[in-house]
């Protein structure tokens, strides 16, 4: 399924880099107030150009990011081609935007911060996770017999 898969064996612990990066994005995550629920909710309530103004540096640098990865011919640090593929759109995509919104604006949480917003005591967030959880594995199931 996944076209970038990459076809090198690491040993387990090898991925404790990734541990290493998360924790460092998890601190900046609270430290901008990312994961704050106020600021989710200023940012929908139209109250606030802070979660705006993060969102769209994140779109700028990975904009940036793609353009010099192309353009330059970057390899991963073993070696192997980074490769684009193009999608197609489809309404899918709208319906799904619109409920990822949704959920978004009524947890407080987007996917990426979740396990930092635990990780600086609201529990509770616990529950979003087993939930997105659940729902990616809903889509898994019935993947096929959705309209794509």
């Amino acid at each position: 399924m996944c076209v970038n898969e990459s076809e090198l064996n690491h040993p387990w612990y090898y991925n404790l880099k990734y541990s290493l990066v998360g924790v460092i994005f998890g601190i900046v995550f609270i430290k901008a107030e990312i994961i704050s629920w106020f600021r989710i909710q200023e940012m929908f309530r139209l109250q606030s150009f802070h979660m705006y103004g993060v969102i769209g540096t994140a779109v700028v640098v990975g904009a940036i990011s793609v353009f010099l990865i192309k353009k330059l011919k970057i390899k991963t640090i073993h070696g192997e081609d980074i490769t684009f593929t193009d999608k197609k759109f489809n309404k899918g995509q709208i319906y799904g935007g619109l409920i990822f919104g949704l959920g978004w604006a009524m947890t407080g949480a987007c996917p990426g911060p979740l396990f930092a917003q635990v990780g600086s005591g609201a529990i509770v967030i616990l529950v979003v996770i087993l939930s997105a959880t659940a729902g990616t594995w809903v889509y898994g199931k019935f993947r096929d017999q959705l309209p794509h």
